[in-house]
């Protein structure tokens, strides 16, 4: 007997970004307004709908560089929301992706060209549909992940002093670190080079600039290397 799957019932299947980014002081979200309806005019995350010859991820990563310009970035899935009347124009599944963004390397383009906004995470409005409970499992995951892998890093310029690190640190856990225990415990992870270079931009003095080793951290992680913050 051959199988009709013509008799099934028949979902739109939708991937929704969460883009974080980081400003030197807080921990951000991109934003954009719904231009059709329903709920026309709110905010609302980025997303779009996967196309019939698309696997989950090309599709996420298609959306972003349509709607921000943007590839390259770090992403990842996240979770599936599947509520019957989460989208109340047509029965809607969405998967949900947050991806990591440089402020600083992409903020001029984003709001000339694709009327984006940055908000921070701590006063964003409130979004369309069910996007306020992605937003809440992506923080959780983002917060979870940088403090088991150093992905944090994506979201900071190339050079960046000690202040800036731990600054991000706080803006994505939401808490005030001890600034000698926190130097501390990045110095013993040694995955920073510490540059001859010197921040002076917050004092005459200056700050010495560092920046990610990526290829030691890879080499320590073959040898059983665990990051933990």
């Amino acid at each position: 007997m051959i199988y009709n799957y013509e008799s099934e019932d028949k979902v739109l299947l939708a991937v929704d970004c969460i883009i974080f980014g980081f400003d030197a002081e807080e921990l951000k979200i991109l934003l954009i307004k719904r231009d059709f309806e329903p709920e026309k005019g709110k905010w609302s995350l980025m997303g779009g709908f996967l196309k019939n010859h698309e696997a989950l991820d090309d599709a996420a990563n298609r959306i972003l560089l349509h709607l921000t310009g943007i590839n390259n970035v770090y992403m990842e899935q996240l979770y599936s929301f599947s509520k019957i009347d989460r989208d109340p124009g047509q029965r809607t599944l969405s998967v949900a992706y947050y991806a990591l963004i440089k402020i600083e390397d992409h903020n001029e383009e984003l709001n000339q060209q694709y009327a984006a906004e940055w908000f921070s995470v701590s006063e964003a409005p409130s979004l369309i549909f069910d996007h306020n409970i992605m937003v809440s499992r992506a923080i959780n995951r983002l917060r979870y992940r940088a403090s088991t892998e150093p992905i944090g890093f994506e979201l900071l310029p190339k050079k960046f002093t000690m202040r800036q690190l731990q600054k991000l640190y706080e803006a994505i856990l939401d808490e005030k670190l001890d600034k000698r225990n926190f130097i501390n415990k990045i110095n013993g992870l040694d995955i920073l080079i510490k540059l001859d270079e010197k921040d002076k931009s917050s004092s005459r003095k200056g700050s010495f600039l560092y920046m990610f080793d990526e290829e030691k951290y890879s080499n320590k992680l073959e040898q059983g290397f665990s990051f933990k913050l």
